[in-house]
């Protein structure tokens, strides 16, 4: 028998609200953007569709196959056994396919649909969509389901969802059973944290798809791609190396590091690449200057 505690009507109210936000903030900026700028809309959507396609349809598979094979109903290979027993190394791979997969994405679009797009203005466009569609999709959804489990817990029906859970992936359980102490201890800082770290991580996006932007137009700047996809590798390793317990670091320290990171990224490709093209004139691209 369970015992799980309740989960108040406030913590509720919070996550209703904190849903909407992750909701209406990213819409609300993109219609700013594209006014303020002139900006097309479909800049925007290419960026959301080539986040789904590259992070989410073959990102997660791929890495869930190689990395967690039972998530997919899948049993342990020699490669999952390898990496799983080598943190380092297993943190580094957590890194490395969202900086693969999303700056390789942001190239392809670059390359392809958006390569008669040449003012400045489409790799920030980009990287709201990325960004913002990225808040919208998932945390929005993360969010709608602590509701539902929180509603579940409160009316006695969680506990059946732990004993099927437990029947059908008892090596998914445990972390079933952690969610209504995470749930029951949800606060406003909660809401603050996961607001702050959403902004830095549209910064960093945004920072991303400018050097990616600028590596597709230059054949010169085309090391900006690969340094892409190192720094995300970074700042999606160092949050490995903390969930695989190789170095310990609060909340707190985490988003400040993340801070730090997205706000380097950003300043540095807007002041480097986006301001200067300011004063240079729209750049062409090499293939086209060609």
């Amino acid at each position: 028998m369970y015992d799980f505690p309740k989960i108040g009507t406030g913590v509720i109210a919070m996550m209703v609200a904190a849903m909407g936000i992750f909701v209406v903030a990213p819409i609300v900026l993109w219609i700013v953007w594209c006014v303020k700028k002139k900006e097309k809309f479909t800049t925007i959507l290419v960026g959301a569709v080539a986040f789904f396609i590259f992070a989410l349809v073959l990102e997660k598979p791929i890495q869930n196959v190689l990395i967690f094979p039972t998530a997919m109903g899948l049993k342990e290979h020699a490669a999952s056994q390898f990496i799983n027993a080598r943190p380092v190394l297993w943190a580094i791979l957590l890194g490395f396919f969202p900086g693969l997969f999303e700056e390789t994405g942001r190239f392809v679009a670059f390359k392809t649909v958006l390569k008669k797009r040449k003012n400045r203005e489409t790799s920030i466009s980009y990287g709201l969509g990325h960004g913002g569609f990225e808040v919208l999709f998932i945390l929005s959804i993360n969010y709608l389901n602590y509701i539902i489990y929180a509603v579940m817990i409160n009316n006695g029906t969680f506990a059946e969802t732990i004993k099927q859970i437990e029947a059908i992936a008892p090596d998914r359980a445990g972390a079933f059973l952690e969610l209504p102490a995470q749930l029951a201890a949800y606060s406003a800082f909660t809401i603050f944290l996961a607001i702050w770290e959403r902004i830095f991580a549209v910064l960093f996006h945004t920072g991303a798809s400018i050097m990616v932007f600028y590596a597709c137009k230059d054949k010169k700047k085309f090391w900006l791609y690969p340094l892409a996809i190192l720094l995300h590798t970074a700042l999606d390793g160092v949050l490995g190396l903390v969930m695989a317990n190789v170095i310990s670091l609060s909340d707190v320290q985490i988003e400040v590091f993340a801070t730090a990171v997205g706000t380097l990224v950003f300043f540095g490709s807007y002041f480097l690449l986006y301001k200067k093209d300011k004063d240079k004139g729209p750049v062409t691209y090499a293939s086209e200057a060609a």
